[in-house]
């Protein structure tokens, strides 16, 4: 575990944060798109994350979490376009969400029988194997883990796991030397040289002023086996989750420590967010 940072405390780098990435992932799971401004209030961020794949079979919600049932989930793009949300399957193929066949095309290209729904169901669950388990492993291997109720902190339908949005600083990235798409943030947060990697531990309970918008930080966030899967072209990355189970673990959810990396957060003042917006810590 890592020691909590001084240099975040005293604040001293704090006017130098600014927004460097806005993304939202119109359907869970799969891969998103950046976007040069996004309001944000306490359902998350607009168009995150408001559709995902329900298995028609087991009534659980798809996710990546699961990487032997949904990993081809991260070979698909969903993105919206006049208000409709759009996806490019892995050949090229594009289909829009409320096309009358989409079901039909994603069950043929996940090999189960799914149904894309846009509003989340009460006491919507998904499956969620032990990460480190399936490092040590194996992706395909058959593994323990836990059923989660999603959404429980984010009202509406959206179909959000722990919180309506999630932050990651490019001080943890560049430490951990991922892609910030791997750990699939709403947010991602310049940092000065300097600044310490996980420096988001040190913010919880506090709040970020970002653009229009003031976020409330949550917790830090735990991380499952997705960031080590393919993205698109992107290859496997094990480290993206070795590295923080190496260095910083915390007990977030009464489930014992976890790796973790970035940090949950939920809005309280709505507001638009715009890339190159200051992000101030609030003491």
């Amino acid at each position: 575990m890592v020691e909590k940072p001084t240099a975040v405390a005293g604040l001293p780098h704090a006017a130098q944060m600014r927004v460097k990435g806005l993304f939202r992932y119109p359907v869970k799971s799969m891969l998103g798109e950046s976007v040069n401004r996004m309001f944000v209030d306490g359902y998350g961020a607009e168009g995150d994350r408001r559709l995902a794949l329900v298995d028609a079979v087991t009534g659980h919600v798809a996710s990546a979490k699961h990487p032997r049932l949904w990993r081809g989930l991260l070979k698909c793009t969903a993105h919206e376009d006049g208000g409709r949300v759009h996806i490019r399957l892995p050949d090229g193929t594009n289909v829009a969400a409320d096309d009358p066949g989409v079901d039909e095309l994603l069950s043929l290209l996940l090999g189960r029988d799914v149904r894309l729904v846009r509003q989340r169901p009460d006491g919507a669950t998904l499956e969620r194997p032990d990460p480190e388990e399936l490092l040590d492993l194996g992706v395909d291997a058959e593994v323990s883990g836990r059923i989660l109720v999603i959404g429980q902190k984010t009202p509406g339908g959206s179909f959000t796991d722990e919180a309506p949005l999630h932050a990651i600083t490019t001080a943890t990235l560049d430490h951990i030397g991922v892609e910030a798409l791997r750990y699939r943030p709403n947010l991602v947060i310049t940092t000065p040289t300097g600044y310490p990697a996980y420096a988001e531990n040190d913010w919880v309970g506090k709040e970020l002023t970002v653009g229009e918008a003031r976020l409330r930080i949550l917790s830090a966030t735990s991380r499952c086996v997705v960031p080590t899967l393919e993205h698109g072209a992107l290859p496997r990355a094990p480290h993206a989750l070795r590295a923080p189970a190496a260095e910083n673990r915390w007990d977030t959810g009464g489930h014992g420590a976890q790796p973790c990396a970035g940090a949950y957060l939920a809005a309280v003042a709505d507001g638009v967010i715009r890339l190159g917006d200051p992000v101030r810590l609030e003491r």
